[in-house]
Formats: structure tokens, C-alpha cells, sequence
């Protein structure tokens, strides 16, 4: 995969980045840090600039979020609310779950959106229950074009800062995705056990 998104970048240039970078947001799995840092590396031997790339690839992002924002308007809280309902006992969480999940994010939900783009993974998933309470479009947006602004100029910056080493960039980014994803996995682990003992309870 890695190939791919350099030989689309090389080919296609700020257009390359600016799609890779609306990918990487609808497909987690294409990694922004390696088009980041490589893009910062391309200005060394192209026509590029960091301020073009770092525009166009911020740009990117914010398209592929705002996607990302419409389809969370498109699920609705009610429309989810309805299917967990539906699902009755064969679901661990259940309709009041999702309103005080809500309820939550309502609160603290701004600053999530602005600290959650600079967290691998997470920075597009936050994106949809940002659609589904209705976040006010406006400041989704420009929370979600700061946090975007900072992750992509610091990469970016190494990237070119490194040059023909940009690689290793890489490698310290997926250890930190590596402990952030292993410390999401353990937070759903026990938010589930809680649900679990809480469900339980309950039925006792």
C-alpha cells in the first residue's frame, strides 16, 4: 500500500495528496503518516512547497470528515436508538446506553472533536457521532480544521525535516497508534464489562 499512495502522490501531486488525504479519513487504514511525511519529503525534489502541501492535505481531511460528519447525519441517534432497541437482549448496550453516550458528547463533545484528529484511527470515527448529535456544522468544522492544521504541519515538517530518512517517522507514529489503539481496546473491554455486570444486576 505503501507504494501505491507515493506513486499516486508523485504522479498527481498536490491533487495526489489532497485525494490520499480524503481517503485516509473514509479508510483508516490508509496511514496519513506516511502521506504526511512523504509529502514533506517531496518538497525537497519537486515543485511542491510546504505551505502547498500542508494546505491541500488539510483540505483533504476536512473533505473526507465533513463526508464522514454527513453520514453521522444520515444514522441519527433516534435511528440507532430504534435498532438497539430492536436487538432487545441479544445486544450488550442498549438505548439508554446511546442517550447518556450522547448526553456525554453533547457536554465534552467539542474539545473530543479537537484532540480525537490528532489521534490515529479515532480521527475519522469521531467525525459520525459528531453528525449523529447534530454538532453545530460550523464548529465542527473549525474545530476539526485546527486539530487537522496541527497533525498534518508537524508530520509534514518532519517529513521534510528528515528527508530521504522521512521513514522513520513512521515507525515511531505506529508505536504510538499501537498504545492508543491497545488503550481504546482495553477502555471497550471494560466499558462492555461494565455494561455486562450492570445488565446483570439488573436481571438479579
Amino acid at each position: 500500500m505503501q507504494t501505491w499512495i507515493m506513486e499516486i502522490m508523485e504522479q498527481f501531486g498536490y491533487l495526489g495528496i489532497l485525494f490520499m488525504m480524503a481517503l485516509e479519513n473514509l479508510f483508516p487504514p490508509i496511514p496519513s503518516e506516511v502521506i504526511l511525511p512523504f509529502g514533506g519529503f517531496m518538497t525537497s525534489y519537486t515543485s511542491l512547497s510546504l505551505s502547498g502541501v500542508i494546505v491541500t492535505s488539510t483540505t483533504g481531511s476536512l473533505l473526507g470528515a465533513i463526508i464522514l460528519y454527513c453520514i453521522g447525519r444520515f444514522l441519527t441517534v433516534e435511528r440507532l436508538g430504534q435498532v438497539l432497541e430492536d436487538g432487545g437482549k441479544w445486544l450488550p448496550f442498549k438505548k439508554e446506553d446511546l442517550e447518556r453516550g450522547t448526553t456525554w458528547f453533547l457536554r465534552y463533545g467539542y474539545w473530543t472533536v479537537l484532540f480525537c484528529r490528532m489521534i490515529p484511527l479515532v480521527r475519522s470515527v469521531i467525525s459520525v457521532p459528531a453528525g449523529m448529535t447534530k454538532m453545530n456544522f460550523t464548529l465542527f468544522v473549525s474545530l476539526t480544521l485546527i486539530g487537522t492544521l496541527l497533525w498534518n504541519s508537524l508530520l509534514v515538517f518532519i517529513g521534510a525535516a528528515l528527508g530521504r530518512s522521512w521513514t522513520k517517522i513512521v515507525v515511531y507514529v505506529e508505536m504510538y497508534a499501537t498504545a492508543v489503539y491497545f488503550l481504546l481496546g482495553l477502555g471497550a473491554i471494560c466499558f462492555i464489562f461494565f455494561i455486562w455486570v450492570r445488565h446483570r444486576k439488573k436481571k438479579a
